[in-house]
């Protein structure tokens, strides 16, 4: 029976809260049919295991097939079901909000309106993202107390993470699901639009963003001039290497603060900052506190 959010009998959320990671694994028979006309307040993840998909956002529409990673933006009416012709769809998904890197990698596998296309992934490392997303359904559903769960692969298992511990093992290893596939996909090159030394610097800094970068240094590691390479970056990434290395050594800052008890003066040095004043400075302008509250606010 089709799933229509606009047909609900109260303004109940058509998806889960943003601030909310949910996983899950199902396997639909013909029928099958989500639609959203406003869209979700969180990103959607998809990835086929089996049989075919349909999915489309906005004006944009595709078929995704056994090892597809279909995302789907938040804000945009969407609407998934099995494939016209096909006999089932077993497919992996997860509600929750990105981390900024996540942005870059999927940008070359964009169809528009928010709608991203990941394929086609090697078989080599499909085994990886399956067990991710075992991983993730298992952490998800952890208290805190003792070791996480067994991994399962249950169809139609449903799990929310709660505490921060879950949500962010849970985000962990959709990070490396998002990770795996951009980095071993190809992406179409009339759609991608991102010169390959352009995301191997963005690579390089995600990879080690404590590390003493510089436009220069950044530059010779791609075999461009630091001219040349500031004004590729910024042009086609929307930001400027410093800025871009800036937010990824704060995102750095705020994950060892999180799943650390290092003291604020050792994750400032840990990620990259060298003026603990301008640490305090610029986490507090990025997350609202300074990085003690910040810490302290999340463990209370």
């Amino acid at each position: 029976m089709p799933v229509r959010a606009d047909e609900l009998p109260e303004p109940a959320a058509p998806s889960p809260p943003p601030g909310m990671v949910t996983v899950g694994r199902f396997d639909q028979r013909p029928g099958y049919n989500v639609n959203r006309p406003r869209g979700a307040d969180s990103w959607l993840f998809t990835w086929t295991t089996g049989g075919e998909g349909q999915l489309s956002q906005g004006a944009e529409e595709t078929r995704a097939g056994t090892g597809d990673l279909v995302i789907l933006g938040p804000g945009v009416p969407h609407r998934y079901a099995v494939a016209p012709g096909a006999r089932h769809w077993a497919f992996w998904w997860a509600h929750c909000q990105v981390r900024p890197p996540w942005t870059g990698w999927v940008r070359p596998y964009a169809l528009g309106d928010r709608l991203y296309a990941v394929r086609p992934v090697p078989g080599s490392v499909r085994g990886r993202l399956e067990s991710a997303f075992r991983r993730m359904l298992a952490d998800a559903r952890w208290t805190g107390e003792g070791a996480p769960p067994e991994e399962e692969a249950e169809d139609g298992r449903v799990a929310v993470a709660h505490g921060t511990a879950a949500r962010e093992l849970t985000l962990c290893s959709l990070e490396s699901i998002v990770l795996l596939a951009t980095a071993t996909a190809r992406a179409e090159p009339h759609r991608s639009g991102i010169d390959p030394r352009i995301r191997q610097a963005e690579a390089l800094i995600a990879a080690d963003p404590g590390a003493p970068h510089t436009v220069e240094s950044l530059a010779a590691g791609v075999s461009l001039s630091a001219s040349r390479f500031a004004h590729l970056f910024t042009q086609q990434l929307g930001q400027s290497p410093m800025r871009a290395l800036l937010a990824a050594r704060l995102l750095h800052a705020a994950r060892l603060l999180e799943a650390t008890d290092l003291p604020v003066e050792r994750v400032a040095a840990a990620s990259g900052f060298t003026s603990p004043f301008h640490f305090n400075r610029v986490f507090r302008q990025r997350y609202g506190a300074p990085p003690g509250t910040y810490r302290a606010g999340l463990r209370g």
